[in-house]
């Protein structure tokens, strides 16, 4: 068990940049982070050993993601430090501009595009793998991306008609 406690902790950067995406908020992903390891660590008698380690984690974590969300247990709070400093490097750096230009366009996005775009594009999760942690079938996690990236698109072009849902009955 010691030596996938040393995988589990490889695997805790990668986790920390899926949740900061999934919340928009740095101590919000954190706390997701805490919550999904102690979920995983206490219930991980429950993992198959030979399966995907990775795919797991991240499936906890999008649950615990899910079911917060539902919830409504997401509340906002105030991070314990400051930043200043980072702060003021993004109003004089463009690609900071850009990275939060693309991250209010992925915050606007339906969860579960968002959801599927942050698998496959940032964490380079294969289509079936995605397809596993969000527990969906691969032909929706394609649908999904599919359609995700033309909204992103939309509206990181500045097309507020392609970017607003469309109610359907």
């Amino acid at each position: 068990m010691i030596d996938h406690h040393g995988q589990i902790a490889q695997l805790i950067p990668r986790l920390r940049r899926y949740a900061r995406a999934l919340t928009g908020d740095r101590s919000t992903a954190d706390d997701l982070v805490q919550d999904t390891l102690e979920r995983a660590l206490s219930r991980f008698h429950l993992w198959r050993r030979g399966s995907d380690l990775r795919a797991w984690l991240f499936t906890i974590m999008h649950n615990i993601y899910v079911n917060q969300a539902r919830s409504g247990r997401r509340h906002q709070h105030e991070a314990l430090e400051d930043e200043p400093a980072a702060e003021a490097m993004r109003t004089r750096e463009p690609d900071w501009l850009e990275l939060r230009d693309l991250d209010s366009a992925l915050a606007r996005l339906p969860h579960e595009q968002r959801a599927v775009l942050l698998l496959v594009g940032l964490e380079q999760h294969t289509y079936e793998e995605a397809a596993r942690v969000l527990d969906i079938p691969l032909g929706t996690v394609m649908s999904r991306l599919s359609r995700g990236r033309e909204r992103l698109r939309a509206i990181l072009g500045g097309d507020a008609r392609a970017a607003t849902l469309k109610i359907v009955k």
